[in-house]
């Protein structure tokens, strides 16, 4: 297929695996739910393509059916765009390292160099043994990102739910998270960490519930926090662990019933700027 070209599956088979190095669109009609499968022990849809190919996923369900293990893992490429999918069931297994890649992720984001962006909207990534949405570069990594995250739905993670960690790698990180909901993850709901490198990022009218901390913001990384409900999580709501103070929340954010809330400056009956 010449590259710009578009794959339409046009009923609800199984496809896959897929590696993708070049500019496409795979998408499915509306009303037909085409399937991407894994197979056991490997990734479903693995993106290597050049800095100026942009690449459209939408209307997929991948599924790694408790035996494979990553559903899109991202390396390269000039933007991704993925759209009313679903990410499910994928295997953490510790002995997966063939080129230091973790397991058991909905979307892996794993960029080593460049500037690209992307955007995921409508989509839901459930049931994944580690990460729903996990963006970490890895070691030595130059790799720079604008992106958004809009009406996403990352549920029974077994880890974090939505992840930005450039504690390793990676250059300057720009992000929005917006409408989206993290509920049930075995640690924190929103994970956003990085070393000494720039993380900039707007966390807008979500939902935290359940997890372990709700919304936990370290190191350099400047975050705002708005309109928000965080309840329910079984450690703190939110945890402000930046070096400088950098986590700022505001007034119309719903943050209670948490247990507890404690060490965090975050957690009071008044949500100031901070």
């Amino acid at each position: 297929m010449d590259a710009g070209g578009e794959v339409t599956a046009i009923d609800s088979a199984g496809f896959g695996p897929i590696t993708i190095n070049k500019a496409v669109t795979i998408t499915s009609p509306d009303g037909v739910e085409a399937g991407i499968v894994a197979a056991a022990g490997g990734n479903a849809i693995t993106i290597t393509a050049a800095a100026s190919d942009d690449i459209v996923l939408r209307g997929l369900t991948v599924d790694g059916a408790g035996v494979a293990f990553n559903g899109i893992v991202f390396i390269s490429g000039g933007s991704l765009t993925v759209i009313n999918c679903t990410l499910q069931n994928f295997l953490f297994n510790p002995a997966f390292n063939p080129t230091n890649t973790p397991s058991g992720n909905g979307i892996l984001m794993r960029p080593s160099s460049g500037s690209f962006h992307f955007a995921i909207t409508n989509t839901i990534m459930s049931n994944n043994d580690s990460t729903g949405f996990f963006y970490i570069p890895p070691s030595g990594s130059t790799a720079t990102s604008n992106s958004v995250l809009d009406h996403v739905t990352a549920l029974n993670s077994g880890a974090s739910g939505i992840v930005y960690n450039t504690v390793s790698g990676g250059g300057a990180t720009t992000f929005s998270i917006t409408n989206s909901i993290s509920s049930n993850s075995g640690a924190d709901g929103f994970l956003l960490v990085t070393g000494t490198t720039p993380m900039t990022g707007s966390v807008d009218n979500v939902t935290a519930s359940n997890n372990g901390t709700g919304v936990l913001v370290q190191g350099v990384a400047k975050v705002t926090l708005s309109r928000s409900i965080v309840t329910a999580n079984t450690n703190e709501g939110v945890h402000d662990g930046t070096s400088a103070h950098t986590f700022y929340t505001f007034g119309n954010n719903q943050i209670a019933l948490n247990n507890p809330d404690n060490s965090s400056v975050l957690n009071s009956a008044t949500f100031a700027l901070h």
